[in-house]
Formats: structure tokens, C-alpha cells, sequence
């Protein structure tokens, strides 16, 4: 199975925006869910764009059980953000002016996206996610993020995403010349906070 392109959308028109904001959703919410949190964040001059996953999911199994398992999900998944990337790319808006907002497996997709496609972009926030696979295969990493700011923020513990691979994720981006902040609240569960809010404001969307 494969995503069908359906990218909502909100804020500025495309044509008339300077900066685009990319909002990927996590497993069971929707495109409209994760725009509605854009109202909290500095980005009343962006075109937001959300994909919404077909089904409600973009890859059935967790994102650290082996990747094949989620195929062809995992990969058509990917491409949907790239589309989305381009949607932007095609009217005219430089990669610079690019951001990403993405929520736990909207982060993880998110982060593996970024990782296979570095170059510098505005920047992005992942809000409990890493990068994607059992293994991590740093093979699949390429490109040269020039110091764009990625903010991570997680919960310790997470159900979901082991910190380990927060950290293991935020070393990877480092090595690609990416200006990483990551902050690990204790027992926060799965969730967005407020200060993580306030951190991607001051530290991306600034």
C-alpha cells in the first residue's frame, strides 16, 4: 500500500508566504489536528502545509521494529513529505525557508526524512521521535545541514520512543552540521508541553 497526496492547508497562501511550515501529524490524528497547533507558534507569515496519512498512519508498525516490516509504507511515507517539500520548492520558496513540525511518528517521519535530505533548510522541531529503523543505517544519511536549528523534545520515559534514540538522533544531525537543541522532560508523557512550545518559538520559529 502506498499514501495518497492529499496535503491540507492553512495560513498564508502559498504565493503570497515567504516561508512555508510543514506540519507532519503522528499515528491516529490528522492533517487538521496538527495545524490547529500552529496557532501557538510564531508563524503567522507562513504557508503551512500538513500531508495527511492515508488510513490515519503512515507506516503500521513501530518506528524501531525492523524497516522492511513497514514497507511499503515506510518509503512511501517519505516521498509524501518530499511532494510536500516540492509543493513548496515549485512556487518559488527557497529551502531556507523551509521549516517542519512534526509530533511523534510525524516526528520520527520527519527526522528520517531530514536526515536523508540534509541541506539547510529553516528548521525543524520533532516533538518526540528519531530517526527510523531496529538499526540505525547511517548509510542513509547524506548532505550537509549548514547549522540549520533542529529542536528535539521528548518525555523520559516514552511508550513509544526509547530516549536513547533521541539522543542517538540528535548526534546524527550534529555530525551532519545540524545546530541541535534537545530537552528530555522526566515522566512527561506523550504529549506536547508548553515550554516545548516556547523553545521552538525562540530557537526555530524566531
Amino acid at each position: 500500500m502506498s499514501h495518497v497526496l492529499d496535503i491540507k492547508t492553512g495560513g498564508k497562501s502559498l504565493h503570497e508566504a515567504g516561508k512555508v511550515l510543514i506540519m507532519i501529524h503522528g499515528r491516529g490524528g490528522s492533517a487538521q489536528d496538527i495545524l490547529s497547533l500552529s496557532q501557538h507558534l510564531n508563524v503567522e507569515d507562513h504557508a503551512l502545509l500538513a500531508p495527511q496519512a492515508t488510513n490515519g498512519t503512515w507506516y503500521p508498525f513501530s518506528f524501531i521494529a525492523p524497516v522492511e516490516q513497514n514497507e511499503p509504507w515506510l518509503s512511501s511515507a517519505i516521498e509524501t513529505v518530499g511532494k510536500t517539500v516540492q509543493t513548496a520548492l515549485d512556487v518559488g520558496i527557497e529551502a531556507e525557508n523551509i521549516y517542519f513540525f512534526g509530533f511523534s511518528q510525524g516526528a520520527c517521519l520527519t527526522l528520517e526524512f531530514l536526515a536523508r535530505n540534509a541541506q539547510k533548510f529553516g528548521g525543524a522541531v520533532a516533538i518526540i521521535g528519531g530517526v527510523i529503523g531496529e538499526k540505525i543505517n547511517r548509510e542513509n544519511y547524506k548532505g550537509d545541514f549548514a547549522q540549520t536549528p533542529i529542536f528535539l523534545g521528548t518525555s523520559n520515559p516514552d511508550f513509544h520512543v526509547p530516549v536513547e534514540r533521541v539522543y542517538a538522533t540528535a548526534n546524527i544531525l550534529k555530525e551532519m552540521n545540524a545546530d541541535v537543541t534537545e530537552k528530555v522532560y522526566a515522566n512527561f508523557g506523550h504529549s506536547i508541553n508548553q515550554e516545548e512550545i516556547e523553545l521552538a518559538n525562540s530557537i526555530v520559529f524566531k
